[in-house]
């Protein structure tokens, strides 16, 4: 059996899907303790069942990974292949909650290979340690960009625009300023 789920913040569509895409069941549950527990009890009818979920890297992530703890085996279903086998199916475009569960159980039935979804905790390691490090690139940027800016305004106008950070303490004696401050957690040398 195949699970078909559209996820949202604060609620799950799901249709029940038999190999042969007869249509067993479906319902729309929160994603609170006692929706999420209707769920499961709901699901648990078929004990060979298979959760499809469109988007499980964002917006189905939450219920994904607490499937997965659950003991539940899960594929991701790209939001693209959905939407196309919704306007093939159905021969519109039209959005609704249930027609997006449904498309979502025709991929998971009718498409091999999709990508079940694990539990991986060194990959969410390393997506933490990713995110910190594009963090602390982004503040590099913008403090440069705000010495840049202070160091445009004390040098006269005809100096040299740029400075790079390796070069502030030439630009800072330019403006005849003396030595730079000095760096947080440093000491300033004695004058």
């Amino acid at each position: 059996m195949i699970i078909g789920m559209d996820p949202h913040k604060r609620s799950v569509t799901i249709e029940v899907m038999a190999p042969d895409e007869t249509v067993l069941d479906g319902g729309r549950y929160a994603t609170d303790q006692s929706g999420y527990a209707a769920m499961l009890r709901a699901a648990r009818r078929w004990p060979e069942r298979v959760w499809a979920i469109e988007g499980c890297s964002g917006i189905g992530r939450h219920v994904a990974t607490r499937l997965l703890a659950d003991g539940e085996q899960v594929v991701d279903v790209p939001p693209k292949l959905s939407a196309r086998v919704r306007v093939f199916s159905t021969g519109q475009g039209r959005k609704t909650d249930a027609t997006d569960a449904h498309s979502i159980a025709l991929v998971g039935t009718r498409m091999a290979g999709l990508r079940p979804v694990v539990d991986d905790q060194q990959l969410a390691v390393l997506r933490v340690l990713a995110d910190r490090r594009r963090a602390l690139g982004e503040d590099h940027t913008r403090m440069v960009a705000q010495l840049h800016h202070l160091l445009l305004e004390l040098i006269p106008v005809g100096r040299r625009r740029t400075c790079r950070p390796r070069r502030r303490r030439r630009c800072w004696r330019r403006c005849g300023r003396g030595t730079p401050p000095a760096k947080p957690g440093v000491a300033s040398p004695p004058s």
